[in-house]
């Protein structure tokens, strides 16, 4: 199969021809239809995360079974398909909760095996993870969900509970800030979107956000604070980095929650976090990680219903050799939406 493979940390990826896996006891292969470039497939490739190499990335899927493992009962040959970037293992005390998300014997295709940059996919635990894809809903909407609109979904519904009237700031207007940004409109929520780029502002704005603010040095928390009358209820960080965790902080008002879906690797050191301010206003941090399969098919309701629009986030769909090219300078892209990633291009 062609897949896009790097052989060491932050070297530049290609397209090869590499072996097709084989459907693991308990798992199917995928044949991917759609993909989605998200950046952490960028910390993947940048050494952010421990990945055997060579390596093929990519973790935001949908497709069509090609191949059922051992012990598969739930899924055929066919059959059209997503699947939650955490794949948990099914058995655990976790699993059986729900919260398939925090498994500790999870797999994640793209960081703990081969990913979907790649005509064919290996995923396990298939019975507990794999998701149908309504007819109504086409493959390229479905990739989007398993990564950055499913993880923004449960981060304002599951953990911060954002109730109709709150005021949402949302700092990154990328795949996860943007699916953010509507998912809090659908929810009654009125939504600040922060980003450093004016393209990703504007698509904010289309999407539902009441304000946008740019961040080009200005002071991001005094900005939301006086367009929310004293900060907001939740702040989402949608991008992970220190500067991004501390704005979205001291954006909340007094007694807010905080949804940390950004990833905070410890580059320069651990991050430094305004944990003053979470004190002496009580505020709550909410980590978030991804969505067990059990929780899709509420989210799908809405997405069938047209109250859910992920297909509007969907700014570009581009081949495995456009994919190769722009991994290494994703952190640097501007984006203002999804980038699809079509694996028979």
């Amino acid at each position: 199969m062609r897949a896009v493979v790097f052989d060491e940390v932050r070297s530049q990826p290609e397209v090869r021809e590499v072996p097709a896996p084989s459907a693991p006891a308990g798992g199917v292969v995928v044949r991917v239809a759609a993909t989605g470039m998200c950046r952490s497939d960028w910390h993947a490739w940048a050494g952010h995360d421990d990945v055997a190499l060579p390596h093929v990335p990519g973790h935001e899927l949908a497709g069509h079974v090609s191949e059922v493992g051992e012990g598969v009962t739930r899924w055929r040959v066919g059959d059209r398909v997503t699947v939650p970037f955490v794949c948990g293992c099914g058995r655990c005390e976790w699993c059986r909760g729900g919260d398939a998300q925090v498994c500790p014997d999870q797999q994640q295709p793209g960081f703990t095996h081969w990913g979907s940059f790649a005509e064919l996919v290996a995923l396990h635990a298939a019975d507990a993870n794999l998701v149908a894809v309504p007819g109504s809903v086409d493959l390229t909407t479905a990739a989007g969900l398993g990564c950055r609109f499913a993880t923004a979904y449960r981060a304002l519904v599951g953990r911060a509970r954002v109730a109709a009237g709150e005021w949402v700031c949302v700092v990154g207007a990328g795949g996860v800030g943007l699916s953010a940004v509507m998912i809090a409109r659908a929810l009654g929520a009125r939504v600040v979107a922060v980003d450093r780029t004016p393209e990703a502002l504007a698509a904010a704005t289309r999407i539902g956000a009441e304000h946008t603010v740019l961040a080009d040095g200005r002071d991001v928390p005094e900005a939301v604070s006086d367009l929310t009358g004293g900060g907001s209820h939740v702040a989402v960080d949608a991008v992970g980095s220190e500067q991004t965790c501390a704005d979205a902080i001291l954006s909340l008002r007094r007694r807010g929650r905080l949804a940390q879906v950004g990833l905070l690797p410890p580059v320069d050191g651990h991050p430094r976090v305004p944990m003053s301010r979470v004190i002496a206003w009580e505020l709550d941090l909410l980590g978030s990680h991804g969505m067990a399969a059990v929780d899709y098919p509420a989210m799908l309701a809405l997405v069938e219903a047209g109250e859910l629009r992920p297909d509007l986030l969907v700014e570009r769909t581009i081949g495995l050799a456009e994919a190769a090219a722009l991994l290494p300078v994703l952190d640097r892209a501007t984006v203002a939406g999804m980038t699809i990633v079509d694996p028979s291009v």
